[in-house]
């Protein structure tokens, strides 16, 4: 396994939470905090709807975001017991596994990972396997390391040799037409488009048989042994909040997410939420008939198998302590759909 995948912060962790299973009438509220992986965007709505709409209130808790982004160390503060939950991923829980920190995933907010590649348009890439035919993909390390693996398991043509490093600047991208960049379904292409005038080819690898799942919420197992009132409440309420975020009015949500992130534009926004439901990133799946944030061991375990097969993650790895299916996949919110 490589290096990347290796350093996830180690450190002793503690658990902290709340107390009943809902909130009486002058009782304190208990205090929550969720880290997320990035700066403030749409695709961490659904946790702002719920504050901005008082969601998590009705469930008794007064929730803290905190804010992701590249100098941020979220991860690290969860296990250290400085935050109660983060938005974390299936590969990274199962990497914890590996080395024996009991983080575990909850829910499954994206069923779909949003990561894709992007081309240019006319440059004769019409499907997933054309891309092979490329000189060059910009990729950042850890997806060379992960889903490039999997892209030269599962299709032929893909090889070393196409790799450059991606430095999150589209530049490069746009002045070669025969090369792909990778990048986020939500945002990328957007500004690509901003920049050129064209909009670019888009291929998100879930829809092509790369199947983790995205933007968890992820905590420890003390947190789930010793307070699971307030992990079931935390659960109930930001799926509810997803609902309401994309159902909804989502205007206070926003706001929200700008003052968190002043460089975030309502036409980013918009496009992000346009793109989240025509691609079924959130509601798509299980997520269809039990509720956003379902997590399977089915799904879960296709994507341990894909992994093993490319020699990320260790055959005999007990991947199920990755993750329980207890708090989710119960229909909850699935009323508010409108």
């Amino acid at each position: 396994m490589s290096n990347v995948l290796k350093n996830i912060a180690l450190t002793a962790f503690l658990g902290l939470g709340g107390s009943i299973a809902t909130a009486a009438p002058g009782h304190a509220l208990d205090q929550v905090s969720y880290g997320t992986n990035w700066l403030a965007q749409a695709e961490h709505g659904g946790f702002y709807q719920a504050v901005a709409d008082g969601t998590y209130e009705k469930y008794g808790l007064d929730v803290s975001i905190v804010q992701g982004g590249p100098n941020a160390a979220n991860s690290a503060l969860l296990i250290s017991g400085k935050i109660d939950f983060y938005m974390g991923g299936s590969q990274g829980e199962i990497t914890a596994v590996e080395q024996g920190i009991p983080l575990v995933d909850v829910a499954a907010i994206f069923q779909k990972d949003p990561q894709v590649l992007i081309s240019h348009p006319n440059a004769g890439i019409e499907t997933f396997e054309d891309l092979a035919k490329l000189k060059t993909l910009f990729l950042g390390k850890d997806g060379y390391l992960t889903y490039f693996e999997w892209m030269k398991s599962n299709y032929k043509g893909f090889k070393d040799e196409q790799y450059k490093p991606y430095n999150f600047n589209p530049g490069p991208f746009i002045a070669d037409k025969e090369s792909a960049q990778q990048g986020y379904l939500t945002s990328e292409p957007y500004e690509i488009q901003k920049q050129t005038g064209w909009e670019p080819k888009v291929f998100l690898l879930a829809d092509n048989g790369y199947t983790p799942y995205s933007t968890m919420i992820t905590t420890t197992q003390m947190m789930i042994d010793t307070k699971p009132d307030v992990v079931q409440r935390f659960v109930d309420a930001s799926i509810e909040g997803w609902y309401n975020y994309l159902y909804s009015d989502n205007s206070k949500a926003n706001e929200l997410i700008k003052k968190d992130n002043p460089e975030m534009t309502d036409g980013q926004i918009a496009y992000s939420i346009a793109k989240m439901k025509e691609f079924g990133i959130v509601e798509s799946g299980d997520a269809m008939d039990k509720g956003i944030g379902c997590i399977t061991d089915a799904h879960y375990k296709k994507f341990f198998d894909e992994m093993v097969a490319i020699n990320i993650f260790k055959a005999d790895t007990d991947y199920t302590k990755a993750f329980t299916t207890k708090f989710v996949c119960k229909g909850t919110g699935m009323s508010l759909k409108k």
